[in-house]
């Protein structure tokens, strides 16, 4: 009796970072892949710089759909199924995004949340590794995204824990590394967040190995294959691996990136937020190594639907909502906690805060002397680890009084920018005078002249704001932000 032969069948994943499609033949257990193609539409970067996702962006979604649903149909795929996340989600627009590309394309996009994303990536990037003899009981996957990551762990290739949380390789590029290549005071401030933020995941056991799928994950194996002659059939990154990467990109622009390793250019520029997540969670797990995998979430999505059929989303969404927990107990809660009180994360984040505020502070008084321009660099960057400390805990805090307290600290950063930027403006300058034409030093030192003047004004307005502050009192705002019965983290 002669086999049917499996259906051709698309699936679409629009990212934060990236539009991603996947045309394969589908069976339960396996996909024979016929095209994999990615675009890098970044849609992520306008809904973090203004909370909705703009036209521009919309456009450039739409013209990839409009392509990925021809090349579908040119292998005639019987369906195409497409789901949206992370930065879609959070987008003030997103029901109007939605609509717009059903009209446009004809394409109906499911939006679906955190756990089923991440169950949905555990089916895509593990179905490869199930059938492989030798794999560890207990494995962990973890799906860097543009705006989310998700992490899964199971025992036998069964789900027992799984979590998505707001953070990728986009929005910390957006939110903390905006300098090309990335300067050495915006990594340690945007590693101050990682750790303070991933220290509240606690997965135990831990798992022996971990599988990370997402562009970023697969973009930096490539450049390590390259930059450090890897074993080009090797699909492992070792810790050290990626430090050296972070280093390459530390040290050379985006430009020179993409052009030496072949990497797309916005995919260079979010590399190395990529690099510094994926190693802060290998340093939580307490891993030497990580697995990449290519598949993710699209393979999970044609896997779902050739096991459960038309109602292959309602199947995931009522797995994702399962959990290994005692019934009635928070999800979330009881996975970041495992047993811990609620206090002790609580607890944890006052006192981090604290410490934070007083490190700011103990540069007031030589910020007010005004002897050591540095004072007011170390300030600055003192201002911005306290707010990237609140970041990490503004889940956990009273949102009235958390606005207040990073506008508060936004303000004081704002001013010690000014001055600190000027100092390093009047430096350049006095650097030129002997270096320039003559005819052009009378002007040059009108500019410098100048610029000095503004900066006494910017002196004069630190030592009017921190003459006016109350230390105590603004200790006691910070620690104030976290509040008994506020836990939440990630989402569900």
């Amino acid at each position: 009796m002669q086999e049917h032969s499996p259906p051709m069948l698309a699936a679409i994943d629009i990212g934060s970072n990236t539009i991603h499609i996947v045309v394969a033949r589908c069976r339960p257990d396996n996909l024979d892949i016929i095209e994999d193609q990615v675009e890098l539409v970044r849609i992520g970067e306008s809904v973090t710089a203004t909370g909705a996702i703009s036209t521009e962006k919309r456009d450039a979604a739409i013209a990839v759909l409009r392509q990925y649903r021809v090349l579908a149909e040119q292998h005639s795929a019987r369906q195409i199924f497409t789901v949206a996340t992370e930065a879609i989600r959070k987008a003030s627009n997103s029901n109007e995004f939605l609509e717009d590309i059903k009209r446009e394309t004809g394409l109906e996009v499911r939006l679906i949340s955190g756990t089923a994303e991440a169950t949905l990536t555990f089916y895509g990037a593990t179905y490869e590794e199930s059938r492989q003899a030798g794999r560890p009981a207990r494995i962990a996957v973890m799906d860097l995204g543009g705006g989310s990551t998700e992490l899964v762990t199971a025992r036998n290739m069964y789900i027992t824990w799984r979590t998505s949380l707001p953070i990728g390789s986009g929005w910390l590029h957006d939110r903390y590394l905006p300098e090309n290549p990335p300067t050495p005071d915006d990594l340690a401030v945007a590693h101050t967040f990682l750790k303070t933020y991933l220290q509240g995941i606690r997965m135990k056991p831990q798992p022996p190995m971990l599988i990370v799928t997402g562009g970023s994950a697969n973009s930096l194996l490539l450049l390590a294959r390259q930059a450090f002659r890897l074993d080009p059939s090797s699909k492992h990154l070792t810790y050290d691996d990626l430090l050296r990467c972070e280093g390459l990109m530390s040290a050379l622009p985006a430009e020179e990136i993409s052009q030496r390793y072949q990497q797309p250019l916005g995919r260079a520029r979010i590399l190395p937020a990529g690099a510094l997540i994926i190693r802060e969670v290998m340093s939580r797990l307490n891993l030497h190594e990580i697995s990449v995998s290519p598949h993710g979430i699209r393979e999970g999505v044609l896997l779902a639907y050739a096991r459960y059929g038309e109602s292959w989303l309602e199947r995931v969404n009522e797995e994702a909502s399962t959990s290994t927990f005692p019934a009635g107990a928070n999800h979330e809660k009881a996975a970041i906690l495992e047993g811990e009180p609620e206090e002790a994360f609580i607890h944890a984040g006052q006192r981090m805060l604290r410490e934070r505020v007083e490190k700011l502070l103990d540069w007031r008084d030589e910020v007010l002397r005004n002897e050591d321009i540095e004072a007011i660099h170390k300030m600055r960057v003192a201002t911005r680890r306290l707010r990237a400390t609140l970041d990490a805990f503004e889940s956990s805090c009273e949102p009235g009084q958390f606005k207040r307290v990073y506008r508060r600290i936004k303000k004081m950063a704002d001013l010690l920018g000014s001055a600190r930027d000027t100092d390093v403006m009047v430096q350049g300058l006095r650097a030129q005078l002997e270096q320039v034409p003559e005819d052009e030093i009378a002007g040059l030192r009108w500019l410098i002249q100048r610029l000095a003047t503004y900066r006494q004004q910017r002196q004069q307005a630190l030592v009017d704001l921190f003459s006016r502050l109350d230390e105590k009192d603004l200790k006691k705002q910070v620690e104030s932000c976290i509040r008994e019965g506020n836990l939440s983290y990630g989402e569900s």
